[in-house]
């Protein structure tokens, strides 16, 4: 039953943008699945699910492994203005504080906005970790942050 139920999530969050665990209970209810709050919550944790954003500025669930939606520069900076509390930068680490819950949609848009110096982001709960190639450009990095 737990296999199926994973399953349907999958299928739910692929063919439609879904933004809370309610309304993915809700989904699975309306699929014949019996669920709470906290058995949807268990299965998205299991699933490795995470929260990306979305267009209209909205965030939905998607797998770690559905690929990337293109969004601008005016996406990106709205994110950072909505999310970001705190940066800082040690060597070529840019370290980004969100509110919580906020890290890894704004991970996702900094690797969706395909800045050639970034080679990567970790994103957890409320912190970001970019690293920046050259050492040299985690500055100017930086700076291009401070200006979203």
């Amino acid at each position: 039953m737990k296999a199926m139920r994973q399953n349907k999530i999958l299928e739910i969050i692929k063919n439609r943008p879904v933004e809370t665990q309610e309304e993915l209970a809700n989904s699975l209810r309306e699929s014949g699945f019996e669920v709470t709050q906290a058995t949807v919550s268990r299965d998205i944790k299991e699933l490795g699910l995470v929260k990306v954003p979305d267009k209209n500025n909205f965030f939905r669930y998607a797998s770690r492994d559905e690929p990337p939606v293109f969004h601008s520069e005016g996406r990106l900076k709205k994110l950072f203005r909505d999310s970001v509390i705190a940066m800082n930068i040690s060597e070529n680490l840019v370290i980004i504080k969100t509110h919580p819950g906020g890290a890894q949609a704004l991970a996702s848009a900094v690797d969706q906005a395909g800045w050639q110096e970034i080679i990567g982001t970790v994103g957890g709960d409320d912190t970001i970790l970019v690293v920046v190639k050259p050492k040299q450009s985690a500055p100017a990095v930086f700076k291009r942050f401070e200006d979203l």
